[in-house]
Formats: structure tokens, sequence, C-alpha cells
């Protein structure tokens, strides 16, 4: 059974939902049920969706064992889908809902998902295994042009145009098949420099495209302000410029349509205690906005 982390700002992302019970609530990203445990032990009820099959059966047997009585549901499906989802369980209005975007610890640390430029595995990254295209299908299907924006584009990675050109060359070798594979070909080209690895923007841009995470992002969160009720909050927690500043656009539009009121005019960032526990933390921003 998977083994997932503590959420990041979990305390934050919990009080600021500030959970109503008997009320619906949807965890749109559901990992291993850290967020959805607490809403059902504050007494609301719910729905927690996920892509990925293995959190949908580690967040069952989590609420299976920590909240015997509670009443949830869960869907494996993606989060740009939600209004259908809910739909399927009659759910019309929600209180609440929370996004905890990116990629789990879990997940990272699976070597045959792909996640990870430290373990050798496929190059796959999918976060639902029902989809086609792998990491590895873009890294030798898309032409040097399509490769350079990719991670320009997704991973502001400053050495798209030689990376691509590198991988091009390489492939017509041989295709990139493994992790390992592609991390020696980046390392060649952006060599090191800084804290960072030299493969975590590729590999970042990589990911976010296979599972088409900015676009769902936009659809999920215009579902979502659909679904809350009257005074009910969006919470959303992001790894990435990207997504953050798509949740920044996002919340100050409804705002001015009147739609939303933005609870916190600067993001939360995590504190020196949990980002020396969890270093991955560092990068996260949570947003929050309510329902007018």
């Amino acid at each position: 059974m998977a083994e997932f982390h503590k959420p990041v700002l979990l305390k934050e992302a919990i009080e600021y939902l500030q959970v109503k019970p008997g009320e619906w609530y949807i965890d749109a990203t559901v990992g291993g049920g850290g967020h959805g445990v607490e809403i059902l032990k504050l007494g609301g009820k719910l729905l927690g969706i996920d892509c990925d099959p293995e959190a949908i059966k580690a967040a069952e047997k989590r609420f299976t064992t920590a909240c015997p009585n509670a009443s949830w549901q869960l869907a494996q499906e993606n989060f740009a889908h939600l209004k259908k989802i809910a739909g399927k369980f009659g759910i019309s209005r929600i209180g609440g809902i929370v996004f905890d975007l990116g990629v789990s610890s879990y997940q990272l640390e699976m070597p045959k998902r792909g996640f990870s430029f430290n373990l050798k595995g496929p190059l796959d990254m999918r976060m639902d295994p029902r989809l086609k295209i792998t990491a590895g299908d873009l890294v030798n299907g898309l032409n040097k042009g399509e490769l350079a924006e990719l991670f320009f584009k997704l991973g502001n990675e400053r050495y798209s145009r030689k990376l691509a050109d590198a991988i091009c060359k390489e492939r017509r070798i041989k295709p990139i098949r493994t992790s390992e594979e592609l991390v020696k070909i980046i390392c060649q080209v952006v060599g090191k420099s800084g804290k960072i690895h030299p493969a975590t923007r590729s590999f970042l841009a990589l990911r976010m495209a296979v599972n088409d995470e900015l676009n769902n992002l936009k659809i999920g969160l215009t579902q979502a302000i659909d679904l809350i009720k009257t005074g009910g909050r969006m919470v959303v927690i992001s790894f990435h410029s990207g997504e953050d500043r798509i949740v920044k656009l996002f919340f100050k539009k409804e705002a001015i349509e009147n739609k939303l009121m933005i609870i916190t005019k600067k993001p939360i960032q995590p504190g020196e205690t949990e980002i020396t526990s969890n270093p991955r933390s560092r990068s996260a921003k949570l947003r929050v906005a309510q329902k007018l």
C-alpha cells in the first residue's frame, strides 16, 4: 500500500477552509487523504478526487480506519471534470474545496512512475496510468522546436534549445527510454550550478505536459466556483510559478466580477520548521478565496 506523507501547509489549509459540520467538501487532489481526514474529523462530508489509483486506495484505507462513521466518497478522475463527478454522487453544492497541486512525495519515490530524476525508471510521468502519452513519447516524438518550447515555457529552462538539440541527436542513435538516460543528457548540457539538480526544470516541464496540468487547473477552478455555495471557500496550494500565476489571476478576475473575495492578499508560505523537515515545501504557496 502506498505511503503518502503529510501534506504541505496542512494546518493552514484546514483553518482557512472553515469546515462546517454536515456540509460537503471536495478534496480535488486527495492523495493519501491528509486533507480529507481532517475535514472528516471536523464533521464535514467529503468527496475525494484523484487521477492516481494508488492515491484512491491509500485514501480509502485511511478514511476507513480513521473515520469509520464519516460520510465520504472517492473517485478516480481528473478534477477538470469536477461538476460531472460531483453530479454522479448527487452533490450540487459544496461548502468548500481544496486543490493541493503538483506531484506527491510518494509518486516521486516510486521508480516505476518515472517522476524522479534521482531514481532509475521508465520515462512515464503519468499521474493517471490510463493516459496514453508518456514522457518518453514526448522526448522521442516531439521535434526540436517543440521540445525547446516545452522546456522553456513549462520549466523555465534557459538551456532549452541546447537541451532539445542534444536530445534529438541522442535519439537518432537510439530511443531515450529511462530517466537515467535523460538525466545523463541533461547534466551534460546544463551542468551543475546552484542548489537544484540540473534535471529539475526539464523533468517538471515534461510532467506538466504529460498530465496537461495548467489547462486542467484552469478548467477545475472555473468548475469549482460554480459548485461552491455562498460563503464557501476555495483553498489552493501550488508549487510551480505557472500554477500560482493562474490561481492569482483567476482570483483577481472573479473578485472584479464580484464572484469571489480574496482572503489571502499575499500567498501563505511554509515556515522554517516545515521547510527544514520537508525541503520540497519551500516552493509552496497557499491562496484562499471566498464565494460571494
